[in-house]
């Protein structure tokens, strides 16, 4: 059985084509990083019309690579949110009308749930239960993923989210769009002791996140007055490969010691990780380290399965098809949450 996966949540236009049960034939991304870059951030109507023109191209090259036609597929499934809605408009439309025109069946996604699923098309050992740790630009999530859809959110984010929280203190440091790689890049040449920062736990045993309090602290030091509310060293512009390692120190804390209290809460063994600060390469030796400690079984998606990607709507719309499970109403839906359904092995 061959799935086509759409994806256009946000700023990528990404099509796949899987063949069961977990064979990615094809993994295709167009990238409007270049075109969002001078903005410093997204912008909705640029994202939308650009998915306009790339939708079409980008389903043919993967059609291409996998070598089979529009008639090998035996299934679609997209993205319906949550995400930008101009985008995620765009690829419900085209979905919907190629699925019409195609006389095949057309299931709707949850991003949020297909990032649970990308590691599974990589890791043949990870099994249910798991605790999954989804962290994006707009998303931070614990989720204790007990099987196919069935969740349990154990943390979120209350404000900034942690590749959020990147964006912006790239901006305050003139580093460009997107932030995420970059200060990882920064951060591999500086000492993260030389700023002190706060960790935002919130409270001792709280699987909840707060980033905004630690891009408020990287404001006041880069505005110069930050050494004398915190008492750490005064930030000399030389010196911003240190701030970026300070920085980047405290969120891989953070998010590493919540998902062992995450762990521990659920008596799991498996962690598995999404999202595009999961490629971020601090917080994935932090990981392993710990996992190579603690015994648990860790799975790390390649970079490419980490991002916004096809691949993982792919499969997800076909685990929820072979098990007779429902999708999501075919509409837009930019806020779109996870549903809990009942207990079914992914197969």
């Amino acid at each position: 059985m061959k799935v086509l996966g759409l994806e256009t949540s946000c700023d990528e236009t990404a099509a796949c084509i899987l063949e069961s049960p977990r064979r990615i034939l094809s993994n295709v991304i167009s990238s409007q990083i270049a075109l969002h870059h001078e903005y410093g951030g997204v912008v909705p109507e640029l994202a939308s019309r650009r998915h306009v023109e790339m939708m079409g191209p980008v389903i043919e090259e993967s059609l291409t690579r996998a070598g089979c036609d529009l008639t090998s597929v035996d299934l679609i499934s997209v993205t319906v949110g949550p995400g930008l809605l101009g985008s995620l408009l765009m690829g419900v439309t085209f979905a919907k009308t190629l699925s019409y025109a195609i006389e095949k069946p057309l299931i709707g996604v949850n991003h949020l749930e297909a990032h649970f699923y990308a590691p599974f098309l990589e890791d043949p050992e990870l099994k249910f239960p798991l605790v999954s740790l989804i962290v994006s630009g707009g998303h931070t999530l614990l989720v204790w993923v007990k099987g196919l859809g069935q969740y349990e959110i154990l943390g979120c984010t209350f404000d900034d989210a942690a590749g959020e929280a990147y964006d912006k203190v790239a901006k305050l440091l003139g580093l460009g769009y997107p932030g995420g790689p970059v200060i990882d890049q920064l951060a591999q040449k500086g000492n993260p002791k030389v700023f002190r920062l706060p960790k935002p736990y919130l409270s001792k045993n709280s699987l909840d996140f707060s980033f905004s309090g630690l891009k408020t602290a990287v404001l006041y030091l880069v505005k110069g007055y930050g050494s004398r509310n915190t008492g750490s060293t005064p930030f000399k512009k030389g010196r911003i490969e240190d701030l970026a390692a300070s920085f980047q120190e405290v969120v891989v804390e953070v998010l590493t010691k919540k998902c062992m209290i995450a762990l521990e809460k659920t008596g799991v063994e498996n962690l598995a990780m999404g999202g595009g600060v999961a490629a971020n390469s601090r917080l994935r030796e932090r990981l392993t380290e710990l996992a190579q400690k603690k015994g648990f079984h860790l799975s790390l998606p390649s970079k490419t399965l980490c991002t916004d990607n096809a691949a993982m709507i792919a499969a997800l719309g076909l685990a929820r098809f072979e098990a007779g499970l429902p999708g999501e109403p075919l509409e837009a839906n930019p806020k779109l949450k996870i549903r809990h359904m009942h207990l079914i092995p992914l197969r």
